[in-house]
């Protein structure tokens, strides 16, 4: 009984002591959740407070500019009747007084013709009412406003989650490095936090929506298969070049596919190729010239204006998936194969510069845009490899979290790098920091390469549903599509679910993209409210 009753009492305590240390557990975790919402509405309040005082002064700069306005009319008013007594020292006294910004255009000369001078000062204040700052200019503009606010309310808890990151993040910066930043960003009076996330609530809500401004088809009478493997834009964004299985380089003059019927658009140079073409490059300096990557594992750098190679390099062994041209040193590129092999040329010499072997297939290789001796690596291995060329026995960095191979690198920055891979995901990665920044999700690509392109705010992908997804850079889901085929009348009864997204790429500082799919089909997209 004794030995019973000691069994009791230890299981008692110890249960009792379970509890203790659970309920304790469970305080500390809510003081400290309790203390980050204080914090986070701390942040708010203190926002909120920024952005009233941004919204007042804003009011009062327009009450003070329709005043000027008002005064303006009044004066030029008056122009129109103190002239009229025929007398040149009052005209001069008039010009005088409509302000030092007006002396040039209502000085002695519009006094000696003052009913053609007068009514012209007063159309061009009645413009600016018109067209100027007040809300009544845009009948469209309230109607904006509220689609906008639905987008918002429609990826909230996204939204939501990037402004306490951002908040939180500036927060726990140190207080020179957050002073350095608030002298250059917070014109406005916000913070550093504030500042970062009203420029991604502005790009996002910008956009719903891609609107098709042109359409053309890279169809060939001569091959069956029509895939365009890669389209790119040139150093200025005047040309840009399609590849694909047809073996076929053609490149178009952009203005006119944008600005022509669909039927006169015609290539401004071909360029015939003995094999399958993976993967297009212009020179980022040299504006005639085009690197490209085919199925034989051959790289060649083309002169776009005399259309002949001017190197052909084929150290691969097997099919070359991509190549691309250094931003910063434009004699040198980069290949990947499935050979396993990164190879780094230079159009100055014959062999290959470096060789880096990965154990695994290449899917796509991209310099850094400002360096010449980083250069990231997708691979079929599932990772990106981050390498600086000066010591290529390991790579800086192995970024880890796609589920299948890695099938494009871009890089929106010289910070920041974008991968896609055939588990139907793209992913963010600081390479600075060596962290994982997003996921995104939404398009489907299991199989195929879709394509992949970015700009500083924006990342677009296909679809193996034949569609062309764009994402914001801070929110995961996608802000707008289009999907081909939903407004071609060519082949109404052909199944287009078979066809896929297979080329995307950006117009720099542009909202515009260009898209290709694997019939042949490219369209010009550009995104729209």
């Amino acid at each position: 009984m004794e030995k019973k009753r000691k069994m009791e009492q230890e299981e008692a305590e110890t249960n009792l002591q379970i509890l203790l240390e659970f309920l304790q557990c469970l305080r500390k975790q809510k003081v400290e959740e309790l203390y980050e919402i204080q914090n986070d509405l701390k942040y708010i309040k203190e926002d909120i407070n920024a952005v009233e005082k941004r919204r007042i002064e804003l009011y009062r700069a327009r009450s003070r500019y329709s005043a000027k306005m008002r005064m303006l009319v009044d004066d030029s008013s008056a122009m129109t009747v103190r002239p009229s007594l025929g007398d040149k020292e009052s005209g001069a006294i008039v010009s005088s007084s409509v302000g030092s910004q007006e002396q040039v255009r209502v000085g002695t000369t519009q006094t000696r013709n003052t009913d053609a001078g007068a009514p012209g000062i007063s159309q061009l204040v009645q413009w600016k009412d018109d067209h100027g700052g007040s809300d009544s200019q845009h009948p469209n503009q309230p109607g904006q406003a509220i689609a906008r606010k639905k987008r918002v309310h429609a990826q909230f808890n996204e939204l939501q989650t990037c402004y306490l990151q951002k908040r939180r993040y500036w927060a726990r910066q140190p207080e020179k490095q957050k002073e350095r930043v608030a002298n250059v960003m917070n014109r406005e009076g916000y913070s550093a936090g504030l500042e970062d996330f009203q420029s991604v609530l502005s790009t996002f809500t910008r956009y719903s929506r891609l609107r098709v401004v042109a359409e053309l088809r890279h169809s060939d009478l001569f091959h069956s298969a029509n895939i365009v493997s890669s389209i790119e834009f040139d150093r200025d964004d005047e040309l840009f070049a399609t590849a694909g299985v047809s073996r076929r380089i053609k490149v178009f003059e952009f203005a006119s596919v944008v600005n022509e019927p669909a039927d006169a658009q015609c290539p401004v140079v071909e360029m015939s190729t003995r094999s399958k073409l993976s993967c297009l490059s212009w020179n980022k300096c040299t504006k005639n010239q085009l690197a490209s990557s085919d199925y034989e594992g051959i790289v060649t750098v083309w002169d776009v204006t005399t259309r002949q190679s001017v190197m052909e390099y084929e150290e691969h062994e097997k099919r070359a998936w991509s190549v691309d041209f250094c931003c910063t040193e434009p004699s040198l590129l980069v290949s990947g194969s499935d050979d396993c092999k990164v190879k780094v040329w230079c159009t100055k010499q014959e062999a290959s510069v470096l060789t880096i072997d990965m154990k695994a297939n290449i899917c796509s290789v991209k310099y850094n845009p400002g360096s010449s001796v980083h250069v990231a690596v997708g691979s079929a291995d599932h990772h990106i490899h981050y390498y600086d060329l000066r010591n290529v026995s390991q790579p800086l960095h192995i970024f880890s979290g796609h589920r299948k191979a890695v099938s494009y690198v871009k890089f929106l920055s010289n910070n920041e790098l974008a991968s896609a891979s055939t588990d139907s995901t793209l992913c963010l990665w600081d390479v600075r920091e060596n962290v994982p920044l997003h996921t995104f999700k939404g398009h489907a690509n299991e199989k195929n390469f879709v394509g992949l392109t970015v700009n500083s705010e924006y990342l677009a992908c296909g679809s193996e549903t034949n569609e062309v997804f764009v994402y914001h850079k801070a929110i995961s889901k996608p802000a707008a599509w289009h999907k081909f085929g939903s407004d071609d009348q060519n082949d109404p009864d052909e199944d287009m679910g078979s066809y896929f997204i297979s080329a995307v790429c950006w117009k720099r500082d542009s909202p515009t993209i260009l898209t290709a799919n694997s019939q042949g089909t490219i369209k010009v997209l550009v995104l729209a409210a």
